[in-house]
């Protein structure tokens, strides 16, 4: 990590200052990620869902995978499981994924690349490190957000998207003290590739010691920060926080965020993604992989999927061992 980096930072576009006028959004929460097990075994970094953060509306779930460095044949990853009603937003920072679908979907993403995939009205999928990274072992980071959708578009046609790594959008703090790579949504005017059923802004940033990023945010939208490495402050009252921390902004126009002088991170840099939505206020009812709006519908849910109804995996990638197992 960084995932994406430029030779010459002063090249690109830059982020505009807050106005005078506009507000600087305050510190309502910060919270600090729990840690648990998922898919066959590897371990992620939750902030929310979590007990001290219910609900992210319009986001769902939040998980960093590593970083960590496998030994050969410890890395693990999702065999094939179900979703309905939500998106899956996959951006990958080291390391190798291999994604497949039952829609014919999916492929390989690297460093800097995102696989965004519309459950909608059902698929299945998996979701597993390369095969050269199982056999020789090395470092894998991701990251997993889900994407709530709106109740009438929770049985979209599926679809997969594919965000390489160079279709970022890739522009600069005000001081060029800052990288940010938008990945979706738009931030200050600058729209990443990602294609959303829900209006939010995605985007990782990269804030070299002592530097400082503000930037205006749009005003309907949540607005949330997870240091993924490093330390700083967060706020005009210079809430300081660490890597595996969520921030939770209150109302405003534009958040700051500035990176501790010395920063102890593999990159030598503050890490940060920046993520915020327009709050979908429906109902979210959720049994594991299916995101629906009442319980009558997740009953559905698990009745077509029993059924066969969201797809089957294709022939090529049977085991011989039934799912779940």
């Amino acid at each position: 990590m960084p995932a994406i980096t430029v030779d010459d930072i002063m090249v690109l576009p830059r982020l505009p200052r807050p106005d005078v006028t506009e507000t600087q959004r305050p510190v309502r929460q910060i919270v600090t990620a729990a840690r648990q097990q998922e898919g066959a075994g590897f371990e992620v970094t939750r902030p929310f869902p979590s007990v001290d953060l219910r609900s992210a509306d319009p986001f769902i779930l939040l998980d960093q995978m590593g970083p960590v460095a496998y030994e050969p044949y410890e890395a693990k990853g999702a065999p094939w499981h179900p979703h309905r009603g939500f998106e899956t937003v996959t951006y990958m920072l080291d390391g190798t994924m291999v994604h497949h679908d039952s829609q014919g979907g999916g492929g390989v993403i690297s460093e800097g690349d995102t696989q965004w995939m519309t459950a909608g009205s059902g698929m299945l999928h998996d979701e597993l490190p390369e095969e050269k990274l199982v056999i020789s072992g090395g470092t894998f980071h991701g990251i997993q957000l889900w994407v709530n959708l709106p109740r009438a578009n929770k049985f979209a046609t599926p679809r997969y998207q594919d965000l390489r790594a160079s279709e970022l959008t890739l522009v600069s703090s005000h001081d060029g003290g800052a990288l940010v790579r938008v990945i979706a949504g738009e931030v200050a005017g600058f729209a990443g590739p990602g294609s959303t059923y829900t209006p939010i802004a995605y985007a990782h940033a990269s804030l070299v010691p002592g530097a400082q990023l503000e930037t205006p945010w749009p005003k309907d939208f949540t607005a949330m920060a997870y240091v993924l490495s490093g330390s700083g402050t967060v706020g005009v009252d210079r809430r300081p926080i660490s890597a595996g921390q969520l921030v939770v902004f209150g109302k405003g126009d534009a958040i700051t965020l500035t990176a501790d002088r010395t920063q102890h991170s593999n990159t030598g840099d503050l890490e940060v993604l920046l993520l915020g939505g327009t709050p979908l206020r429906e109902p979210v009812i959720q049994y594991g992989p299916f995101v629906m709006n009442t319980r009558e519908e997740i009953i559905e849910a698990m009745e077509d999927f029993n059924a066969g109804r969201m797809g089957t995996i294709p022939a090529e990638h049977l085991t011989g061992r039934r799912l779940g197992e």
